[in-house]
């Protein structure tokens, strides 16, 4: 079954919810980087909590998250939007290291824990909405935790996982967030912090196959919950040739006339999907008729 969102209340309403399941769009960018299991992991958490962020938006709004944590991996950027679609990479995305003492892959090593967590909103208007917490824990689903607590001022909780098979491809991917919206009673809040403690932990209920709306039913119980939307996700880049073209033609005249004479070609990578495209001397040389 493909990739989806579903958005959740529950409890007369009092909570609001969100749960993923991602395994195809976090293979989609472990195929496209090339990334080695700890590193799939943390890119694969990210893109899972930075989709359903994006789900939190409207219309054409998006956003851009950031995880700096000053670890091996280096910086990890995603990009998302309301309609369920979400790119990411990460810097070095071949970093891997041994099993951490839990027997987990070791998501905090690689991001380390000495840096920021941001999140940059375009909602449309003039100035973006920009939120930074520190890093806390370097497991990610912590931190996003953190800063929908902390900059976003919603008490939240966040799971996010990832298996990865054997052969480095995913075995399973996917997420939730719990927000409690203003007003809810204190029965409520201690029976979802009494299940949070005891369900297994999120990867371990995408690997036994669960929905997103039964990874819900996990946490509240099917009586006492609603699915309000459903959402098809997946790895989308906005990138094109056409871009490319625009971004080369701005570079000017003289940048043009040394790479026509230098190289004779031009290669243009995109960082999100890792696609490539080639300009050849014949092109370069049409784009510099339309610079002059």
């Amino acid at each position: 079954m493909s990739d989806y969102l579903v958005k959740a209340l529950a409890f007369n309403d009092q909570v609001r919810a969100y749960a993923v399941k991602s395994t195809e769009t976090v293979a989609e960018a472990q195929r496209r980087h090339y990334t080695w299991p700890t590193a799939s992991a943390a890119l694969g958490r990210t893109l899972s909590a930075t989709v359903m962020l994006g789900a939190m938006l409207k219309g054409d709004q998006k956003l851009t998250v950031k995880v700096d944590g000053g670890g091996p991996i280096g910086a990890i950027l995603a990009d998302g939007n309301a309609k369920g679609e979400v790119r990411g990479y990460v810097t070095n995305p071949q970093t891997h290291f041994d099993l951490n003492e839990n027997g987990k892959l070791d998501v905090r090593r690689a991001v380390g824990t000495e840096g920021t967590l941001s999140v940059v909103k375009d909602i449309g208007m003039r100035d973006y909405f920009t939120g930074q917490v520190p890093i806390v824990s370097g497991e990610l689903g912590d931190d996003f935790t953190y800063y929908l607590v902390t900059s976003e001022q919603v008490p939240s909780s966040v799971g996010v996982g990832v298996l990865v098979n054997p052969d480095n491809s995913i075995l399973a991917a996917g997420g939730f967030i719990i927000q409690l919206l203003p007003g809810t009673d204190d029965e409520t809040i201690t029976k979802i912090e009494q299940r949070l403690q005891q369900i297994p932990p999120i990867s371990k209920l995408i690997q036994r196959g669960l929905t997103p709306e039964e990874i819900l039913e996990e946490i509240f119980e099917k009586d006492n919950m609603k699915i309000i939307e459903t959402m098809p996700i997946s790895f989308t880049c906005t990138c094109s040739k056409e871009r490319f073209t625009n971004a080369i033609i701005s570079l000017g005249k003289a940048e043009l006339e040394d790479m026509i004479a230098t190289d004779e070609k031009a290669e243009a990578h995109c960082h999100f999907c890792n696609e490539k495209y080639l300009f050849s001397k014949e092109e370069l040389e049409e784009l510099l008729e339309e610079a002059k």
